[in-house]
């Protein structure tokens, strides 16, 4: 897969001007690391390339196609964990991935479901209602929906908040293992989430990107805005 976000800007009904002319280039096989501080933007691209939003100006071309046009296609290959992802409380992690599951048409949804559970770690509490969960736990929970079926792009918003650090370890290698095969945005501000498992770095702030290239790149940035960003958020 290829998607060319072509000088794409975003600005919402109220005024407010989310994105500033961003430009590009994503393709499968990769993992990219989309950075940046609480309402730099981030999520807004996100939605964009999900077909949740349409841009207000620019273009977004998926494999050769404007987005708009190509998004059955798009959706039939999507796992999309945003950061404000609903579940039902009443139903049990196994029940709740099973109706998601159906909702993408998997064909073998069982073997789907058991490998989403396995993948992050929630053997024990497949039967259990979602609203008995912990915080890190319900988390979990989103990052298997957008595990279903093996889906050739991921597009992940702030997919470890909430995991202790262990559990982020966890996540992060599983990412990187499946960026092997397909295409892998994780959107994130916090850069050890990102540095040593990400082919490249978007670095993006008040809807502008600052930085494109690799976290070796970005971490030799030592002056300039890229550069303050990197020393608060680093240790984070």
């Amino acid at each position: 897969m290829e998607i060319n976000i072509q000088n794409v800007g975003m600005t919402y009904p109220n005024g407010k001007r989310a994105l500033k002319d961003i430009t590009l280039d994503l393709k499968t096989p990769s993992m990219i690391g989309l950075l940046g501080p609480n309402g730099a933007g981030k999520s807004t691209l996100m939605k964009l390339l999900v077909t949740a939003l349409m841009p207000t100006s620019g273009t977004i071309i998926v494999d050769g196609c404007p987005a708009a046009e190509a998004e059955r296609l798009l959706k039939a290959q999507l796992g999309y964990l945003p950061q404000d992802f609903g579940l039902f409380n009443e139903l049990t992690v196994m029940q709740f991935l099973d109706y998601m599951a159906a909702l993408k048409g998997l064909k073998d949804a069982k073997a789907a479901v058991s490998r989403a559970i396995m993948d992050v770690n929630l053997e024990e509490k497949k039967r259990t209602r979602i609203r008995a969960l912990s915080g890190g736990q319900r988390q979990r929970v989103g990052i298997a929906q957008a595990l279903l079926g093996g889906p050739g792009l991921m597009i992940l918003d702030e997919p470890t908040v909430g995991l202790d650090p262990e559990e982020r370890i966890h996540f992060r290698n599983l990412f990187s293992r499946m960026a092997q095969d397909r295409l892998v945005l994780l959107s994130t501000h916090i850069i050890e989430d990102v540095q040593s498992v990400c082919d490249s770095l978007v670095v993006i702030d008040q809807g502008s990107i600052l930085f494109t290239g690799t976290p070796s790149q970005l971490i030799q940035e030592a002056d300039g805005h890229v550069g303050v960003f990197w020393q608060q958020n680093a240790a984070r």
